[in-house]
């Protein structure tokens, strides 16, 4: 029998919005909707909070996931989130004495995801034979083939030249990995250390079911997609 086991990275040191992974939205704490997402699947041996954090821990528990143990490494701002949850998939193997066939990583702070979404991307995965999978959403509103950055002097640079003499609709589309479901098989990822492994494929989602909440612009749209979806 297949065995997945669900990690959650939730640490408890967000800059851009304090506490956001147990933000209240809507009436419940962010990482809530992950957790139930996770638990509606039914695709998890087990279902794992990576956190630092005592109240997101607690809060955690409530809503039905696991936080056998607190993190100790990769809790900063620099480390790689991959590197949390290898850490912990690692120190679960040891805790509950178990293997697992393929990690999932679900980001607590995409909420717009849930079991459905979930479900596909996971049977994607195995359909397809893929090692690594992460999911992404098609780049919209406005041609991302016209970016422009800034430099040190204010100066606008164009990223891509070339392109701008060509039609829009004659570009390929651009894509964006999103932190909603990230799966590797776990034996490949433990030896890779990154879901970026070899031969890693993206699963695409729809931007509203992909959105990950890093400021507070991105919380207000999460916030009128669930009033939308409530209202429907």
């Amino acid at each position: 029998m297949i065995k997945n086991i669900c990690i959650i990275p939730a640490r408890g040191g967000s800059k851009r919005i304090p506490n956001k992974n147990i933000i209240n939205l809507n009436g419940k704490p962010m990482i809530a909707y992950t957790i139930e997402a996770a638990i509606a699947s039914k695709l998890f041996e087990r279902i794992i909070v990576s956190t630092d954090n005592k109240r997101i821990a607690k809060i955690s528990k409530q809503y039905g996931a696991e936080v056998p143990f607190l993190r100790e490494a990769y809790s900063d701002d620099y480390s790689p989130v991959s590197m949390a949850t290898l850490n912990t998939l690692k120190q679960a193997k040891k805790y509950y004495n178990e293997k697992y066939d393929n990690v999932i990583q679900l980001f607590a702070t995409c909420p717009l995801r849930n079991s459905d979404h979930i479900i596909s991307a996971y049977k994607n995965f195995k359909d397809k034979g893929n090692t690594f999978q992460i999911s992404a959403f098609k780049l919209g509103w406005m041609n991302p083939w016209w970016a422009i950055k800034i430099n040190e002097n204010g100066e606008p640079e164009q990223l891509f030249v070339k392109e701008l003499k060509s039609r829009s609709q004659d570009l390929p589309d651009l894509y964006s990995p999103t932190g909603a479901v990230w799966i590797a098989n776990a034996e490949a990822f433990e030896k890779e250390k990154t879901f970026y492994g070899k031969d890693y494929r993206l699963y695409e989602l729809n931007w509203m079911n992909a959105v990950d909440v890093d400021d507070n612009d991105d919380l207000n749209m999460v916030k009128v997609i669930l009033g939308f979806n409530e209202e429907r």
